[in-house]
């Protein structure tokens, strides 16, 4: 058997009142998702433990079978993996965002979608004018890049930038959660204030402006960590010998690689809205030809919920359904080999709030050929007809917890 897990991004939502007070999930016209939830079983997964904040980090470890409590090292240390850069011990790794700052408050979490280009350039520049022996920054994709810290220590209060959309900067930059930690805060204050004074002259941001466009005027690192230790899902799973992941993000690229799983590039790949959805389709029907697992992940709907904007949010769920998963479902359906395909977001992202939240996700377990993992037992669907968070409630599979999701879809059974 396949197995293959579609990964919409913050899909998840409450209901909007410019929507006739219903999600974006519900909303959306998905004809795809409604068949597999009709052909399949439904349920709800909480995916962020008790004390942890709802990032992506957190929530795609623990869908994937990881104990955060042991084993999540930051969120700067997964996207090094993705990066290709290894961190040695003693380094501290943190996520480095390029964000827009206005009268003083965080206008963005990312400085207008900056593109790839402009961003590196910022990146060398910083570098040039601020790097350090223990200092300096890698340059990733858009806004989101990587800061490493010889003899940093992690013990440090950390805001997302994407969690205080309006914010006074001043009110909200780095604490020490300790007071040996104290010089490291102040460090990276520091860092955090002479790149508002450099950045506005740069010749990118200069032609931002010009264009009436949001400036990325100041670094801003969160979520600081150490190389961590997590074991591939091939000693995990006995079903998976070998896994890809697609992905545009840094992020969940560096989790792939940490769980042995091989990135797979696509063309076309944003992140955003206008991301290449029939690549990534593509992508994961060859890669499921010979993988036995592939994870693969859609920013898009995450985006449109930080940005405030249902109607948009709504597209990414529909582009989703029928440029995405339509494809996929209709190729695997013709396979001799049976394909089990799982679809669910890793969090809510509330339009309203702009915010991530530590709420439970619906979720579909969906088998091509009627059977449990066994080949042997038959999968009988349950009574859910479509795919959204309110019908996810009455699935057969009730309220899952920790490693419950990943070992139902791959083993068919929670235990």
């Amino acid at each position: 058997m396949r197995y293959l897990i579609v990964l919409g991004d913050g899909m998840a939502d409450e209901p909007i009142e410019a929507l006739d007070g219903k999600t974006p999930m519900q909303t959306a016209l998905t004809p795809m998702m409604d068949f597999l939830a009709r052909e399949g079983r439904c349920g709800l997964l909480q995916t962020v433990p008790e004390g942890f904040a709802p990032g992506s980090e957190i929530a795609n470890m623990g869908l994937l079978g990881y104990d955060v409590h042991r084993q999540f090292e930051g969120r700067g240390s997964l996207e090094a993996a993705s990066m290709g850069v290894y961190i040695d011990d003693g380094v501290m790794a943190a996520r480095c965002n390029l964000i827009c700052i206005e009268n003083g408050r965080i206008k963005n979490h990312s400085a207008g979608h900056i593109s790839n280009e402009e961003a590196a350039q910022l990146i060398d520049f910083l570098n040039d004018k601020l790097g350090t022996d223990r200092l300096r920054l890698c340059a990733g994709i858009s806004y989101r890049h990587l800061l490493l810290l010889k003899g940093g220590d992690k013990r440090l209060v950390c805001t997302p930038p994407h969690d205080v959309p309006g914010a006074e900067a001043a009110s909200v930059m780095i604490r020490p959660a300790v007071p040996e930690a104290q010089p490291t805060a102040d460090l990276l204050n520091d860092f955090i204030l002479r790149s508002q004074e450099i950045l506005p002259t740069h010749p990118v941001n200069l032609a931002r402006r010009s264009a009436g466009k949001d400036m990325a005027n100041s670094v801003w690192p969160w979520s600081p960590g150490y190389r961590p230790s997590m074991n591939p899902m091939t000693e995990l799973f006995p079903a998976v010998r070998s896994g890809a992941v697609i992905s545009a993000v840094d992020l969940i690229k560096g989790i792939g690689v940490y769980a042995g799983l091989e990135p797979i590039e696509v063309e076309g790949a944003t992140g955003l809205y206008d991301t290449n959805y029939e690549g990534k389709a593509q992508a994961a029907i060859e890669a499921l030809k010979e993988k036995d697992f592939v994870f693969l992940h859609v920013e898009a709907s995450d985006e449109a919920g930080h940005e405030g904007d249902a109607d948009l949010k709504v597209r990414t769920i529909e582009y989703l359904d029928h440029r995405l998963l339509e494809p996929i479902v209709k190729e695997v359906s013709t396979w001799p080999e049976p394909v089990t395909i799982a679809v669910l977001p890793d969090h809510p992202t509330f339009c309203r709030t702009r915010l991530h939240m530590a709420l439970p996700v619906p979720f579909l377990i969906w088998r091509s050929q009627g059977l449990e993992p066994d080949g042997k037992t038959a999968f009988q669907p349950d009574k859910t007809e479509v795919f959204d968070e309110l019908s996810a409630r009455q699935g057969s599979y009730g309220l899952l917890h920790g490693d419950e999701f990943i070992r139902l879809f791959f083993n068919g059974k929670t235990k």
